[in-house]
C-alpha cells in the first residue's frame, strides 16, 4: 500500500506547522485585513492540508497526484501572500522567514509524492498493457 494514512505523511506533519505558523502570523496583520489577506492566505494553507487528506482517500494514484498537486499549488499561493504581506509592510521579512522554510520543505515533499504516484500509476498502466 501507498500510504497507510494520509495523517503519517510527513507533507501532513509539515503542513500542520505551516497552518499553525500561519495562523499566528495572521494575527499580526492589520484589523481591516480580516477579510481580505487574512482570510484568503488562511484558506489556501489549510487547503494545502485539506487536499493531502482527500489524496488519502483517492483510489487510483492519478487521483492522489492530482490532489498533492493542487496542495503544492496551495503552497505557491501562500507563499505569493506572505511576500504581498512584506511589500504592503503589514510582516517583515523576518516575520515570514520561518513559514517560508516550511513552504520550501512542502514543496520539495509533494513533488516526490506527486512523482511517486506517476511512477506507481505508470507501472500499473504497464503492467494492464501486458495483461
Amino acid at each position: 500500500m501507498f500510504m497507510e494514512s494520509y495523517r503519517d505523511l510527513k507533507g501532513w506533519k509539515i503542513g500542520l506547522e505551516l497552518v499553525r505558523e500561519i495562523y499566528r502570523l495572521a494575527k499580526k496583520l492589520p484589523r481591516e485585513e480580516l477579510y481580505g489577506g487574512a482570510s484568503q492566505i488562511k484558506d489556501a494553507v489549510t487547503s494545502i492540508l485539506a487536499n493531502i487528506a482527500e489524496a488519502g482517500g483517492r483510489y487510483t494514484y492519478k487521483d492522489k497526484a492530482s490532489k498533492f498537486v493542487i496542495s503544492r499549488g496551495e503552497c505557491y499561493e501562500t507563499e505569493a501572500f506572505l511576500l504581498i504581506f512584506v511589500e504592503l509592510q503589514f510582516l517583515t521579512t523576518q516575520d515570514i522567514s520561518h513559514a517560508l522554510k516550511l513552504i520550501e520543505e512542502e514543496k520539495k515533499i509533494l513533488s516526490g509524492l506527486i512523482a511517486a504516484c506517476r511512477k506507481r500509476q505508470s507501472m500499473q498502466s504497464t503492467t494492464t498493457l501486458i495483461h
